[in-house]
């Protein structure tokens, strides 16, 4: 496994509930702050065998990113189950529920 996956791994691993993190702000913790595309890749491929808190990873505007009507549902009952709150628009606040624990990184 590359060095980047891994902390890419390790990051999304430690998103608390009721918290979110942004693919630029995940891939900026693991050592690649234009690395973005690649946490997209990194989730899809290995969410469930890492069995990583995808649901708490949003767009940079606060969005789901999920265009499948369906999971992008999903991943708002999980989001809200853990108290996230979005806008009418669909929208996290990020002020409000961006991790800001992450300085470790």
């Amino acid at each position: 496994m590359q060095p980047f996956t891994s902390k890419v791994i390790s990051v999304i691993k430690d998103i608390p509930p009721g918290k979110v993190m942004t693919y630029g702000q995940i891939a900026g913790c693991a050592g690649s702050p234009r690395g973005a595309r690649q946490v997209v890749r990194i989730l899809h491929t290995m969410s469930k065998k890492y069995e990583l808190p995808w649901h708490r990873v949003v767009n940079i505007k606060g969005e789901i990113a999920i265009k499948d009507r369906e999971h992008a549902d999903y991943q708002q009952f999980l989001l809200e189950r853990e108290g996230v709150k979005f806008t009418k628009n669909l929208v996290v606040d990020l002020t409000q529920y961006k991790t800001d624990t992450m300085a470790e990184y």
